[in-house]
C-alpha cells in the first residue's frame, strides 16, 4: 500500500474505513476500503476473499471497477475506482423538490438494470442496492453501481416475511431506486423498524407524478414493485420495457461483463 498516499477519509463502518488516495506512478485518485481481519471469525475472512475473487474476476463499465488488494497490518485492503460525482441518493435529495426529467430517470434506470442483468447473468445477487450505493461520474451522465451499508427502506416483502433472497429481492430493491428517481422519495417510509415492513407488505405503493412521467413508468414501478416475488420481471425481461428499451440500445455498452463491486 505504499503505492498510494491517504488524502482523506470518506466513508466509515463495522469493518474499518474507506480513504480516498492518491497513486504516487501517476497521480490517479482511488478509493482504498480498509478491512480489519485480525478479529474476524474464518466465515467472516472467507466472505472478505470471496468478494475479492469476485471484484477481481469481472469488469463491467456501469460497475465501480476493481483495481487491486493486498494484506498488510492485519488489514485487507481492497482498492476501487473513485467516482467524485457523489451519491444518487444526494443528488436526489439536492434537487429540493424538482423532479428530474423523464429522459435522464430512464436513462440512469437503463443503467441500473443493465448493470444488474450481468450480475445477475453470473449468479451473483447484489443484495444491498440502495440510492447511496449508486455513483455518479463528474458530469452525472452515467451512474455506477457499488455496495455499501444497506437501509430498511429498501427490503423487498419477502425478507420482511422472513424469506430467502433471491434475485426478485434485487429488482424490488431497483424498482424503489427508480421510484426515488421520480417521486425524491421513497415508496415507504416510517418512523419505526415495525411500522416500516407493515408498509412494505401491505400499504399501497403511493403514486408518482402523472404529470411529469408517462403510462410506461408508471407500468414499470408497477411491475418491479409486485409484492409477489414471482411477479416481478427478471433483469432480462425489463430491458425489452417499454420504458426503457431505446435507452437499453442507445447506451455505450456492447460487450458485458459485469461485477458487484463495493466501497464499504
Amino acid at each position: 500500500m505504499e503505492c498510494y498516499r491517504e488524502i482523506r477519509v470518506v466513508g466509515r463502518g463495522s469493518f474499518g474505513a474507506v480513504h480516498l488516495c492518491e497513486r504516487r506512478s501517476d497521480g490517479q485518485q482511488v478509493v482504498v476500503k480498509r478491512v480489519s481481519i485480525s478479529q474476524m471469525t474464518d466465515s467472516e475472512l472467507a466472505a472478505s476473499c470471496t468478494e475479492v475473487r469476485v471484484l477481481s474476476m469481472v469488469q463491467h463499465p456501469l460497475v465501480v471497477r476493481y483495481l487491486d488488494n493486498a494484506v498488510q497490518e492485519d488489514a485487507l485492503h481492497i482498492v476501487m475506482e473513485y467516482l467524485p460525482g457523489g451519491t444518487l441518493r444526494d443528488f436526489l435529495r439536492a434537487r429540493d423538490g424538482r423532479f428530474l426529467p423523464q429522459q435522464d430517470v430512464v436513462t440512469w434506470a437503463s443503467q441500473l438494470v443493465l448493470a444488474l442483468y450481468h450480475i445477475h447473468s453470473l449468479n451473483v445477487l447484489h443484495r444491498d442496492i440502495t440510492s447511496s450505493n449508486i455513483l455518479l461520474t463528474a458530469n452525472h451522465s452515467k451512474s455506477r453501481a457499488q455496495t455499501l451499508v444497506g437501509t430498511p427502506c429498501y427490503l423487498s416483502p419477502e425478507l420482511c416475511d422472513g424469506r430467502d433472497y433471491g434475485r426478485e429481492s434485487d429488482i424490488w430493491a431497483t424498482g424503489v431506486v427508480i421510484y426515488e428517481m421520480l417521486a425524491l422519495r421513497r415508496p415507504f417510509e416510517a418512523p419505526t423498524l415495525a411500522s416500516l415492513v407493515m408498509q412494505i407488505l401491505r400499504a399501497r405503493v403511493p403514486p408518482v407524478s402523472a404529470t411529469h412521467y408517462d403510462s410506461t413508468v408508471h407500468d414499470l414501478i408497477t411491475i418491479m414493485l409486485h409484492r409477489e416475488p414471482k411477479s416481478r420481471p427478471s433483469a432480462r425481461q425489463l430491458l425489452a420495457h417499454p420504458a426503457l428499451i431505446a435507452a437499453v440500445h442507445a447506451a455505450p455498452v456492447t460487450c458485458f461483463h459485469c461485477s458487484e463491486a463495493s466501497y464499504v
